[in-house]
């Protein structure tokens, strides 16, 4: 069976309250091994823990404040809350954080602070961080190349921009996140991936966002991550077990074998 990986997907989120358990089971079933759960903000981090505790083997939760919840009455408890759970245990990962400038242009400031902090973090604990930057990777790459040191590692989860940009990500360490999106008939990815060796790249779904192709319109879950692999070896040209091998082996390398 092949192996996978889904290294971003918030199987917490109540649009799975209906079938949780039986959604990560098909996810096993269908040979993904591990599903990182990015956190959101304070009030997903039980349902985090929750889902992570009933699935011990399958499920690995991360802790970090999501930019889109980077608020100004509330970002500064949000931080603490956070920096004070990363420090009561063990997590694969800090994230996901980033920038957002999609939603709203105003908080950037804030943002890039909210960021910065949690970069800080994930240094000071050697633990990879997960990178949001929706409309703004120029803002995110600035970030983040002020603070590498040497110890930043990380993904840029849901990849959308440039072969410079992809490019500029990975010379500062970073991999890039491919889900669904790498399957839509007007996606620039298969061409701009043909230039990014498979070295650099790990798979996600970000569920329940951005259902893959032939999902689109519905639900998107940690199962369909084999129809991003299958789009990925078709568009690098190499087999179906070539590509599982390598992302879960990139994906592995990242998060690592002890989590």
């Amino acid at each position: 069976m092949l192996k996978l990986i889904d290294t971003h997907a918030h199987l917490y989120s109540p649009k799975f309250d209906h079938d949780r358990s039986d959604m990560v089971r098909r996810a096993v079933a269908a040979g993904v091994e591990r599903i990182y759960l990015p956190n959101i903000d304070s009030e997903s981090i039980q349902p985090m823990l929750d889902l992570e505790a009933a699935f011990p083997n399958s499920c690995f939760a991360m802790m970090g404040l999501h930019p889109s919840h980077v608020q100004p009455d509330t970002y500064q408890q949000e931080l603490a809350l956070a920096e004070k759970w990363l420090g009561e245990r063990r997590w694969a990962g800090v994230g996901e954080t980033g920038i957002d400038l999609y939603w709203d242009k105003s908080t950037l400031a804030i943002q890039q602070v909210a960021f910065a902090r949690q970069c800080e973090w994930a240094k000071e604990l050697r633990l990879p961080i997960v990178i949001h930057s929706r409309e703004a990777n120029r803002e995110a790459i600035e970030v983040v190349r002020t603070a590498q040191d040497g110890r930043l590692r990380g993904i840029f989860h849901c990849f959308s921009g440039t072969l410079a940009e992809a490019k500029e990500m990975i010379g500062l360490g970073f991999m890039l996140g491919i889900g669904g999106v790498l399957t839509y008939p007007k996606s620039d990815l298969p061409v701009l991936l043909k230039e990014i060796s498979l070295e650099h790249i790990v798979l996600e779904t970000d569920s329940p966002y951005l259902p893959p192709v032939p999902h689109r319109g519905k639900r998107n879950e940690s199962a369909y991550v084999l129809h991003v692999a299958e789009k990925l070896a078709e568009v690098k040209m190499l087999s179906l077990e070539e590509v599982a091998q390598a992302t879960t082996a990139n994906a592995l390398r990242m998060f690592g074998n002890e989590c």
